[in-house]
């Protein structure tokens, strides 16, 4: 099987976890804020990987990259927080269409600072994808909400995430990269959560530690498809949550399906496929 083949089987797990955490993040947002869930999402997610490196060895959180990892934890960060705060202002299915801008602004920072090759093929796909944003945000026709800009904006974070852990995949094992992440941002949460602080009440435990497993699941098979194509390749892929999200919004949380957002959609995931094509012809 060839490098991109196996990417993409990294990518369906990636897809399912991403989707898994959707869903915990929309159950916990009528319960605790935002900056809480992240905090509680760091503490699971710390045991996990503290279990995993004594078991793996802990040689692997060596880094010579430090400064990088400083960088993707607070851009992922903020990601993170833009993309709960969406979940609970936005439809779902809104939140993952604009999420879909993710493809676009990574293939142009991996071109400034990876220096992977921005085609002509890529160049008509970021067109396109920009358009189908225009298309679900309607700038000037309908009203533009604070949570359509955090999901904009969480995408942009990701974008930035996705860059960097691109660079650290090559240096750093998907275990070292976790490690600073969870260590790192657990402070970004608690500080800021303190301010409203509120206690897990027993039902919200389930879906705190589900958050905090599919968060780790997610990005560990992100970071194995990242070591095996160009972030411009690999993070398209995700487009596929999209249909998956529109189902979960519609038959649990009664979402309708607005003829603006899939349109918009379309138009994104068309861009996509051409970046994809044009991967493979290249």
């Amino acid at each position: 099987m060839s490098d991109l083949g196996k990417a993409s089987l990294w990518m369906i797990g990636a897809l399912a976890s991403f989707t898994t955490m959707a869903i915990c993040g929309r159950e916990l947002a009528g319960e605790l804020s935002t900056f809480q869930i992240l905090f509680w999402r760091s503490i699971v997610g710390l045991v996990v990987i503290t279990s995993l490196l004594t078991y793996f060895g802990w040689e692997q959180v060596r880094t010579s990259s430090f400064r990088i990892h400083a960088l993707r934890n607070v851009a992922h960060f903020g990601g993170q927080f833009g993309w709960f705060f969406a979940i609970a202002m936005i439809p779902l299915v809104e939140v993952f269409a604009l999420e879909f801008t993710v493809p676009i602004f990574t293939a142009i920072m991996a071109s400034i600072f990876l220096r992977e090759r921005l085609t002509p093929g890529r160049m008509v796909a970021i067109a396109i994808g920009f358009i189908g944003v225009l298309v679900i945000l309607r700038p000037g026709i309908a009203a533009i909400g604070i949570g359509s800009l955090a999901a904009l904006g969480a995408a942009f974070g990701y974008a930035t995430a996705h860059t960097t852990t691109r660079f650290l995949a090559q240096r750093d094992t998907p275990l070292c990269i976790l490690f600073f992440m969870t260590i790192m941002q657990l402070p970004m949460g608690f500080i800021p959560a303190l301010h409203d602080w509120k206690w897990p009440e027993g039902l919200d435990w389930p879906w705190l530690i589900l958050v905090g497993i599919t968060a780790m699941s997610a990005h560990y098979t992100l970071t194995r498809a990242l070591r095996l194509a160009e972030a411009a390749v690999v993070v398209p892929m995700e487009f596929l949550r999209l249909p998956l999200i529109a189902l979960v919004g519609y038959m649990f949380y009664n979402e309708a399906l607005e003829v603006w957002v899939g349109i918009g959609a379309v138009l994104i995931c068309g861009g996509i496929f051409l970046n994809l094509r044009d991967a493979e012809r290249r």
